[in-house]
């Protein structure tokens, strides 16, 4: 299991590296397909991955990572009031085919994998993109890669006791440690390439921090959803870590945090 795990890790790892230096239509495309491949596991928790509220929910992904690209709806409102309606139709018309949940799924998972996702382009897309866009990964991977160490070493208090026993205060805290001396470490190293201050260090380090931190929330919050229907595991598309939804939950929450800290603060 483990040598499963750590291969499909590594593959990740390459997949991740080749798409973002490449970047541009190639990441967009590849930030699409996964996001779409996210919404029909989450779809799949609701038993509803092949209705046509789903395919509604597909086809607006689709349009929303279109507009990334041409920019042709005015205003992102007017696209979230759009679907909303024609999602209503579709419950109103197909009476009373779909129970209510599912048609507010169809909606949350539009924004909760694709909206969020694709902040990943977005901040690969900013002037300093190539190098601010691995900050998404380091305050989500990094994060919990340096919360499991610490908490195996002196993890004592459960963070969150029924929700997921293993998580600890004390993981917790390293692994917010340990995403801001990795980020320094990483701003430093790039510095003279990405044309920040030396101040600007810490500032990245702590964009990165809070990252982390709402990591934690996104992990756990998966782990909610999983836990209300009773399933181990989102899919079974990654040998040994799931479906995208299991590998990608921190990275959804971290991708906007990190564009929009790094949009408004650098």
């Amino acid at each position: 299991m483990f040598k499963t795990r750590l291969i499909s890790g590594i593959v990740l790892v390459a997949a991740a590296l080749v798409l973002i230096i490449t970047g541009r239509e190639i990441l967009l495309a590849a930030a699409c397909v996964i996001s779409l491949i996210g919404m029909y596991e989450l779809y799949r928790v609701y038993r509803m991955e092949r209705t046509v509220a789903a395919f509604a929910g597909y086809l607006a992904a689709g349009l929303y990572y279109l507009d990334l690209y041409v920019h042709w709806i005015p205003e992102q409102m007017v696209f979230a009031i759009g679907f909303l309606i024609v999602l209503l139709a579709i419950y109103v018309l197909a009476y009373p085919k779909y129970h209510a949940s599912q048609i507010t799924a169809a909606f949350f998972g539009v924004f909760y994998v694709a909206v969020m996702l694709s902040c990943v382009y977005q901040a690969r897309m900013m002037e300093q993109g190539a190098y601010i866009v691995w900050l998404i990964f380091l305050c989500s991977w990094g994060c919990d890669t340096c919360a499991y160490v610490v908490g195996v070493k002196f993890g004592k208090h459960k963070m969150s006791p029924v929700l997921s026993p293993k998580k600890s205060i004390e993981g917790a805290v390293g692994g917010l440690v340990g995403t801001f001396l990795l980020t320094a470490l990483y701003a430093s190293v790039f510095r003279a390439q990405m044309g920040i201050a030396f101040g600007q260090i810490f500032v990245l380090a702590a964009i990165s921090t809070a990252g982390g931190l709402i990591s934690m929330i996104g992990d756990l919050a998966a782990s909610a959803i999983k836990r209300n229907y009773e399933i181990k595991d989102y899919g079974t598309l990654i040998p040994g870590h799931g479906g995208i939804l299991d590998r990608f939950d921190s990275v959804i929450f971290t991708a906007p945090v990190i564009y929009y800290l790094a949009k408004y603060l650098l």
